[in-house]
């Protein structure tokens, strides 16, 4: 098999598997590219996002941050968290979308606990 082929089975897996156990809560998405990272906090079951954040917007150049490094990832977080608060969510699942739970991934999501999200 392909990795790409891989990649995507192993990103299908994790999202059904949250699926599960979400109970209606909205899912916490992360994409990381090789030098940006996105975070949006999406409600399946409108299909709808309800927030969203990413290393791109013009606050987080300005700052310096590239979003190839862990600062970027927490400040992207931090960010995404108090934007879902402020629209009224506190809860929801983590999807790390096939990604190992570790670096900029993680940072992220130590970033969002700290901000008022749960998960």
């Amino acid at each position: 098999m392909s990795l790409k082929v891989t990649n995507a089975r192993r990103k299908q897996r994790v999202r059904l598997s949250l699926r599960r156990i979400a109970n209606g809560r909205p899912r916490l998405s992360v994409f990381r590219s090789s030098k940006h990272i996105y975070a949006q906090v999406i409600d399946d079951l409108k299909g709808e996002t309800l927030a969203s954040a990413s290393s791109l917007e013009k606050t987080m150049r300005e700052s310096g941050n590239t979003g190839a490094n862990i600062d970027a990832a927490k400040a992207v977080g931090k960010l995404v968290a108090e934007r879902a608060v402020k629209n009224g969510v506190t809860e929801v699942v983590f999807d790390r979308g096939g990604y190992l739970y570790h670096g900029r991934v993680k940072a992220l999501a130590d970033a969002a606990r700290e901000s008022g999200l749960s998960f």
